[in-house]
């Protein structure tokens, strides 16, 4: 039998601990998949005095990540820190410069540096492995890069934010404003005391621009992403989703155009029948379109210690049994340019929430301007009754109501000139709400 694998583990929060924990529990069976013993030798933490709930008194300690990522006594090292700058970037460097194999579940790392860093692994000829980095528990970059090897995907799409899905649940189960399931959210540990990264949709971007690089061949390039959140998602949008037989999700795309790769984030229509709008939840799930397999959905935990602590394994596990594949599935110097692709350019479905003044002439201006700009309507609903309320709940006569159209495939362009022209025609009274419909 091979020699013991040494793993050394920078970083023991949630994540980090169960790792520790996971991996002595399955020692044998993981002994008997790798043909080597894997061990725990060494960590890296800021307190070691305190009771995180396992043994930990035979392994060394080190303060500095990058003392212990350089050191002779590790073959493995596992950054679990977090940041895409600072000790871990540093020690992931460290740790690749001494020969070490490397495994994170950092996916701001890899998306500000995923390039420079795979250059480096394949440079020292170590594996650089970061399953974890996204959607947790469920094996996505393993099914991409080397489950559909075969294949050409044509599109990768998912809910990749567990934080997200979970306020627009509940805002649709329990009918709740978009701050109060927030709130919610952060007392339950769904969501940081500042929330920004998850409900700006920065969280899903990051994992989004790893996948359309294993999946498409570029370059990793968070720059290339065009970024919206749900903070403007509201209980008027949540039910007139359902009535349209829509739900309302924060979805990542990438997929092929005929300019290059397009990445966007933003909420979304999906059919309610749809694979993807029946999880819900904290749950995760990417949905993969290929030549040869069709379509292909994977659904499960996104988050938790135990959940990415597995996704963590499996990549030390492939490390143990000595399998080696470029980080990005093909060698850095074939790797194309991931370039923004402009939103204008966008083609699909939209349904567009104008909340005007209720005056003679404002829904006529919304048909003209909405015609002249190229666009066919599927259908235009002026709310006064119950839904209205939800926007002014006084109910008063002459109030605002909201007028909600739905277009058949047009252009972002298209919409943006549309909703323009209505606002200078004076009618609008508070920002439109623009959502994209995803009919597939």
């Amino acid at each position: 039998m091979a020699h013991v694998l040494r793993v050394g583990i920078a970083g023991l929060g949630t994540v980090g601990l169960s790792v520790a924990r996971l991996l002595d529990l399955q020692r044998n069976v993981l002994t008997a998949r790798c043909g080597r013993s894997i061990v725990v030798t060494a960590v890296s933490a800021r307190d070691r005095t305190r009771d995180r709930g396992i043994d930990l008194s035979e392994v060394e300690w080190f303060e500095d990540p990058v003392t212990l990522a350089q050191s002779p006594d590790i073959d493995i090292f596992v950054e679990l820190i977090g940041g895409d700058n600072g000790p871990a970037k540093e020690a992931v460097e460290a740790a690749l410069r001494a020969g070490k194999s490397v495994v994170t579940a950092n996916k701001a790392l890899i998306a500000h540096h995923g390039r420079a860093l795979a250059v480096l692994a394949e440079e020292m000829k170590v594996p650089l492995l970061f399953e974890a980095s996204v959607a947790g528990g469920i094996p996505v970059i393993k099914t991409v890069r080397e489950g559909l090897a075969g294949n050409r995907i044509s599109r990768i799409s998912g809910i990749l934010n567990g934080t997200c899905n979970y306020i627009l649940t509940r805002m649709e189960k329990e009918g709740l404003s978009f701050a109060k399931c927030l709130k919610q959210a952060q007392t339950l540990g769904y969501a940081e005391a500042d929330p920004t990264f998850d409900i700006g949709g920065n969280d899903t971007a990051h994992k989004l621009t790893i996948l359309a690089a294993l999946a498409f061949g570029v370059d990793v390039n968070i720059d290339a992403v065009y970024v919206e959140g749900i903070s403007t998602i509201d209980s008027f949008d949540i039910r007139m989703a359902k009535k349209l037989g829509y739900r309302i999700k924060l979805l990542g795309v990438a997929e092929r155009s005929e300019s290059g790769i397009e990445q966007r984030v933003h909420p979304t229509m999906v059919p309610a029948d749809s694979p993807i709008a029946r999880v819900m939840g904290v749950t995760n799930a990417v949905s993969i379109h290929a030549d040869a397999v069709g379509e292909l959905t994977l659904v499960g935990p996104g988050a938790g210690g135990d959940a990415t602590a597995s996704s963590v394994i499996a990549d030390i596990a492939d490390v143990a049994r000595g399998l080696m594949s470029p980080p990005f599935g093909s060698p850095v110097a074939t790797l194309g340019r991931a370039m923004q692709e402009p939103m204008q350019r966008h083609e699909g479905g939209y349904y567009v929430r104008l909340t005007v003044a209720d005056t003679p002439g404002a829904a006529a201006s919304i048909v003209t301007s909405f015609a002249n700009a190229g666009i066919s309507l599927e259908s235009i609903i002026q709310n006064r009754s119950e839904d209205a309320a939800l926007l002014d709940p006084t109910g008063r006569s002459g109030a605002p109501v909201p007028v909600v159209v739905i277009t058949y495939a047009t252009t972002e362009q298209a919409i943006r000139t549309a909703v323009d022209k209505v606002i200078a025609e004076g009618y609008v009274v508070e920002k439109p709400q623009v959502i994209r419909i995803e009919r597939e």
